[in-house]
């Protein structure tokens, strides 16, 4: 059990810790009159969000057993609803929101 000391320090590091990764980057980029990040930042930019979706993926798919029931079933369909709804409204959140509610769906009432 924690002391009140002790909860006080860990909520102050992590806030600290938070807002130094917030604002880090205006203060690096401070100095730029012209507005342009480096090529490093914007390609980091464009590809990251993919590489943190695929993994993801591999996390979520990783402990799946395809040789006992449900055999893989709903965490295929619940990817297959994902990658649809991706396609069709290119919005990672919403994607991500309906493929875990159908996920959840699937599990909860039709695999039990």
């Amino acid at each position: 059990m924690m002391t009140s000391e002790q909860m006080m320090w860990t909520i102050f590091i992590v806030a600290f810790g938070t807002w130094v990764t917030r604002f880090s980057p205006f203060l690096l980029f401070a100095h730029k009159r012209d507005g342009k990040l480096p090529d490093v930042v914007t390609y980091l930019g464009e590809v990251l969000p993919a590489a943190v979706m695929g993994m993801l993926v591999v996390y979520a798919l990783k402990d799946v057993s395809l040789m006992t029931w449900p055999n893989g079933i709903p965490e295929g369909l619940a990817l297959i609803v994902t990658i649809g709804v991706h396609l069709y409204k290119k919005n990672f959140l919403i994607s991500m929101f309906v493929g875990t509610l159908c996920y959840m769906v699937l599990v909860q009432t039709v695999f039990l």
